[in-house]
């Protein structure tokens, strides 16, 4: 194993061992304009005391200087991974002057050039262990200690870091920014952003406390930015979080960062909270984007207490700080926003992500079992966050909202600036409500897996019945119509349920929906009268997250087999035109589009392909104008199109101009390149095309966009262009490389694509070896064939069963998404040979 990939015991051993005291960081950025330079200068000083006459430091760069210890230059042992300090006292000073590089992948501190304006901008991003290729740190979490930074840039930049500037010098070609220390915090949680940022102001008060808040992003996107709505966004969530927490926001200042080619949604740095670009919209944005835009926001928000105030020991209790933040997120967006439907998106989308990974053969407890930095990258997903925060969800309702709150109040006060466990807030949780959760955590917490509910006639009554049983508290809602034809809910039965079969009353309705309210963590599935009803009436469901509920139930049915996906897309062309809440209509827009690519035999995709793009088509020039409906299902037959061409000539002549757009759309960049790449993916647009829309977009965005279009092109010296850059060209960016292997996936064709199968399982041993893990991470996922057989990849599993844990993790998990897609479409042929036979 690397010595990179920090492992939790001896990181356990070292944090017994080590107790940090202070960090002072030096960062010299002047030379990040030259883009010849590789490299920046890098100091840390860092006091701790030590019960072992030798540990190390981790940092990740090209070299280091020098090493003092105690005031005595040593012999530098450096490994490329980890510094070895030796002769320490209980009491010690170390030193270390290094180089650090700058980034392309978005890990440690990456530099972006703005084709724009010509101008460098800078941005740190360390989780979970990447503050070690910036400075010299004692890499892990539960070693918290102040740190103080001091950054030397180019003059006129802004600078940007955790707390607030305590001093400034410079002259007129380079400033250092001193920074007050900051209060004890993890090191994968510090940040600096440099560069001539485009900054708002604006501040926010709650009695006696005064936070200055901060909008900053690239200058060219300035006049994309709508500050005042980030701020009113941001003054709710600390208006909920101060009522709710009775804890002060303890952080001093609250900026916001929009930063360039990111690889996350956000992250929770506290005092400089950093977000994807994508949230600043440079043309026309649904609804749904700006409620998915406030729920991050509120997501990061609730992390300035639950994993930055208090954090995890080690990654295995990542849920400590996730999981809160994704129900925080939506709990603040539904109670202190105007998106009041914020749980329908959860419900949703965020919890589809939660069913899927929960069902692959890789699932994990939400209290995971962290060996190590690798398993911990691969950790960030759907049961850490959103089966994470639908059991609390759970939990809330379990113990009581007020009981909830005052555990958690209580596990503030108790653990401010320290580290916990799965037991330290299962303490303050059992004390407020007076109930015992261990029997719960073991349920819930430390289980894999989930529920299948089902409601089924007995006797006289009915019965709900469950695979892999667990205890439950949920609703039944009756649904019936009301006299203007419309499906409301007219009664709710609610129920506990621990076995395999639990009796329920209910009297008849033409509708009975299981988890009503969606209380609960589990697969629903219709009953026969009920999906009856849902088949002619989905459109007559007044509420939104019963809909939600029901598409939900529908899309998890069709995934398992157990529902025919032309029923689905029957109901997905039929019922999505109506639907209100775009959020919920582009999940459904998402799955009929999958459904068609994965989960049809090829005689029906053919068919489909065409009848769902020409159902997008009507429903674009249907929709109202202007609206964000529009504005979605102009998006569907972007993608629609992409694998049938059928309307390419509208499209190319909407593009050219010859041909009006339907009135109220905007065509905005994003949208000319998505149409634009789906022109070039079916064959009706060629590189001057492209290099001509580029002319006109020579934004960053637009120079990616015309790299993805660029590789779409259904010709076989494109395509083994495109993969050579993805896995030769070290110099591709994260978001560049994005763009190559989208390109290559992009269209419908195998037969130029399927030559690269076997090369994939060739080369992914020595990409997982000399890639960042973010970088291999995405050459794993997405050139992962799209292969009609298993042969390939089990052959590459049976011959490499040491490969590193974290890759076998991946290939294991598209393997299974392989094997449900060829399931699926098994029983789709099997059930239309059916049909042949009954007709």
């Amino acid at each position: 194993m690397s010595t990179a990939n920090l492992t939790r015991a001896e990181t356990a051993a070292r944090s017994a061992a080590v107790t940090v005291r202070a960090y002072r960081v030096e960062l010299d950025v002047r030379s990040a304009p030259d883009q010849a330079s590789p490299g920046f200068a890098t100091t840390t000083t860092v006091e701790f005391d030590a019960t072992t006459p030798e540990t190390w430091l981790d940092f990740i760069g090209p070299a280091i200087g020098s090493v003092t210890v105690n005031g005595q230059d040593v012999p530098v042992e450096y490994d490329g991974s980890r510094i070895t300090v030796r002769d320490l006292q209980p009491s010690n000073v170390v030193v270390v002057a290094a180089t650090g590089a700058y980034s392309r992948s978005g890990e440690g501190l990456h530099r972006f050039l703005d084709p724009v304006d010509g101008q460098t901008y800078l941005y740190t991003q360390y989780e979970p262990a990447d503050a070690r290729r910036v400075f010299a740190c004692f890499e892990q979490p539960d070693m918290k200690a102040p740190f103080a930074f001091a950054v030397t840039a180019p003059a006129g930049w802004q600078v940007v870091s955790n707390r607030r500037a305590a001093e400034r010098a410079g002259d007129a070609a380079a400033q250092t920014v001193t920074f007050s220390p900051t209060l004890p915090i993890s090191t994968y949680l510090t940040a600096v952003v440099a560069g001539p940022y485009h900054r708002v102001e604006s501040s926010w008060s709650r009695g006696d406390l005064t936070v200055p808040l901060g909008v900053l992003c690239r200058s060219s996107m300035a006049k994309y930015l709508d500050a005042d709505t980030v701020f009113e966004v941001t003054r709710q969530g600390l208006d909920f979080f101060a009522e709710n927490f009775d804890y002060p926001y303890p952080w001093g200042k609250y900026d916001q960062v929009f930063v360039p080619e990111y690889n996350l949604g956000a992250m929770e740095n506290p005092g400089c909270v950093t977000f994807t670009e994508a949230y600043v919209f440079r043309g026309a944005a649904t609804p749904a984007q700006y409620e998915g835009r406030a729920n991050t926001i509120l997501h990061e928000m609730a992390h300035m207490w639950f994993g930055d105030l208090v954090t995890m020991v080690w990654w295995d209790d990542l849920w400590l700080k996730e999981s809160f933040a994704d129900y925080m997120g939506a709990l603040a967006s539904a109670e202190a926003t105007e998106w009041t439907d914020a749980w329908v998106a959860f419900a949703n989308r965020r919890k589809a992500w939660a069913y899927s990974q929960d069902q692959l053969p890789t699932t994990h407890p939400i209290v995971a079992d962290i060996v190590d930095l690798e398993a911990a990258k691969l950790n960030f997903d759907g049961i850490t966050y959103a089966k994470g925060a639908s059991v609390l969800k759970q939990l809330v309702a379990y113990v009581g909202r007020d009981a909830f709150f005052e555990g958690a109040r209580r596990y503030f006060r108790a653990h401010a600036y320290g580290n916990t466990t799965l037991a330290d807030l299962l303490g303050e949780l059992s004390v407020t409500s007076g109930r015992d959760l261990q029997a719960w955590a073991r349920a819930w917490l430390q289980s894999t897996g989930m529920s299948t509910l089902t409601l089924e006639a007995s006797g006289d009554g009915h019965e709900i019945t469950q695979t892999d049983p667990r205890p439950h508290r949920l609703a039944v809602g009756l649904y019936d119509y009301d006299d203007a034809g419309d499906l409301v809910r007219r009664d709710r039965v609610e129920v506990d349920i621990v076995g395999e079969r639990t009796p329920v009353a209910l009297s008849a309705a033409p509708l009975r929906l299981l988890n009503d309210g969606d209380l609960t963590y589990a697969k629903i599935r219709l009953d026969a009268d009920s999906l009856a009803t849902v088949e002619r009436s989905l459109d007559r469901v007044r509420d939104p997250l019963a809909r939600g509920l029901i598409w939900s139930a529908l899309w998890n049915a069709t995934r398992d087999g157990e529902l025919d996906a032309r029923r689905y897309l029957a109901m997905a062309r039929a019922f999505t035109r109506a639907e209100s809440n775009t959020a919920l209509a582009a999940a459904v827009l998402a799955n009929a589009s999958y459904a068609i690519g994965h989960y049809l035999k090829p005689v029906d995709r053919e068919r489909w392909r065409g009848e769902w793009l020409e159902s997008c088509w009507a429903a674009l020039h249907l929709a109202d104008a202007g609206s964000g409906t529009q504005l979605a299902w102009a998006r569907a037959v972007a993608t629609a199109a992409t694998v049938d061409d059928r309307r390419a000539r509208e499209i190319r002549e909407i593009l050219d101009g010859a041909l009006p757009a339907p009135a109220g759309l905007a065509l905005d960049p994003d949208l000319r390149w998505a149409l634009w790449t789906a022109l070039s993916a079916t064959g009706h647009a060629v590189a001057t095309d492209l290099d001509v829309e580029l002319s006109f977009d020579a934004t960053a965005s637009g120079r990616t966009a015309h790299l993805r279009a660029l590789a779409a092109r259904p010709d076989a010296g494109v395509k083994a262009d495109a993969w050579s850059a993805a896995l030769t060209d070290t110099g591709l960016t994260n978001d560049h490389l994005d763009a190559v292997i989208g390109g290559f996936r992009a269209g419908e064709h195998h037969e130029l694509t399927a030559p690269f199968e076997e090369r994939y399982f060739a080369a992914i041993g020595s990409v997982w070896a000399e890639r960042s893990i973010e970088i291999a991470r995405r050459i794993v996922l997405g050139l992962f064939p799209a292969s009609d057989s298993l042969a390939g990849v089990d052959a590459w599993l049976a011959a490499h069963p040491d490969a590193p844990a974290a890759l076998r993790r991946l290939v294991v998990e598209q393997r299974d998404h392989l094997d449900r897609d060829l399931r699926v479409r098994a029983r789709s042929a099997r059930t239309s040979a059916g049909e042949r036979e009954t007709h």
